[in-house]
C-alpha cells in the first residue's frame, strides 16, 4: 500500500491562496529558528516536502525533497534533488549520506503506523552518525476534534508517541516540545509577519498558542 498523500487538487484547494504568504512565513521560521540546527554545508532531506517552503528557504549544501505528489517538483528550487516516491519504501540513498531529515505536518498523512515506522527507519539508515531528524506536526492532544477536519489525516500523533518511536528506532531525543507553533495556515488567516518573529522569540507564548509539537532527535555518533 502506498502512502496517502493528498492529491494535487486537494493541496491546491487547501493552500494555493496562501502560497506566497506561507513562503514568507517559512522564510522567517528557517532564518529565525530552524537554521540553528543546520550547517551551511549540510545535506538536508525535506520529507513530505509538499509546496517546498522549507527546502526553498533553508541554507544548506545539498537539498533533497521527497514527496509522492509529482507537483512538488514544480515548487522546489532547481538545485534540489526530487525523490518522487513512497517514503515507506527504501530511499534511493546510500547509508549515512544525510546530515538532517526534516518533516513538517506530514507523518499524520501516512495511512498507518507501519508506514511511519518504515519512514523513520529509513531516515535513521540514511542519516550520518550524529545526524538529526526534526519533526513538526499537529499534536492531537491539543487539537483533538479539529485534527480530523482534514480528510487526509489518518494517524493521531502526540509528541510522546512520536518520541517513543524515535527512541525505539535508535535516536536520542534532544528536544521534545509539546506546544510549539499554532495549528494551521490553511484557514486563510495571515497574521503580520512581525508577530511571527516575536512569537518565536517569546517562548512564554508557546504554551498558550502552540498546538504543534517539535521534536529534535539525533542518531548516535558511535
Amino acid at each position: 500500500m502506498n502512502e496517502s498523500n493528498p492529491p494535487a487538487e486537494q493541496y491546491r484547494l487547501r493552500f494555493a491562496a496562501n502560497k506566497e504568504y506561507r513562503n514568507r512565513v517559512w522564510r522567517i521560521l528557517c532564518e529565525d529558528f530552524f537554521q540553528q540546527f543546520i550547517a551551511p554545508d549540510a545535506a538536508v532531506l525535506d520529507l513530505g516536502a509538499g509546496w517546498g517552503e522549507f527546502i526553498t528557504n533553508i541554507r544548506c549544501g545539498r537539498k533533497l525533497a521527497m514527496d509522492l505528489n509529482s507537483d512538488t517538483a514544480h515548487n522546489i528550487p532547481s538545485e534540489a534533488e526530487f525523490l518522487n516516491q513512497d517514503c515507506s519504501q527504501r530511499w534511493p540513498l546510500h547509508d549515512a549520506t544525510l546530515d538532517v531529515v526534516f518533516t513538517s505536518n506530514f507523518l499524520e498523512h501516512l495511512p498507518d503506523k507501519r508506514h511511519i515506522e518504515a519512514a523513520v527507519a529509513e531516515a535513521f539508515r540514511c542519516l550520518k552518525p550524529g545526524g538529526l531528524i526534526i519533526c513538526l506536526g499537529p499534536n492531537v492532544k491539543f487539537v483533538p476534534g479539529a485534527y480530523w477536519d482534514f480528510w487526509d489525516h489518518y494517524v493521531p500523533i502526540t509528541e510522546n508517541s512520536l518520541a517513543e518511536l524515535l527512541r525505539m528506532t535508535g535516536f536520542g531525543i534532544e528536544r521534545c516540545t509539546p506546544r510549539f507553533l499554532p495549528y494551521t495556515m490553511s484557514d486563510g488567516r495571515q497574521p503580520p509577519l512581525l508577530f511571527i518573529r516575536l512569537y518565536l522569540k517569546l517562548k512564554i507564548c508557546w504554551p498558550l498558542f502552540g498546538k504543534q509539537f517539535l521534536i529534535v532527535a539525533r542518531k548516535p555518533a558511535a
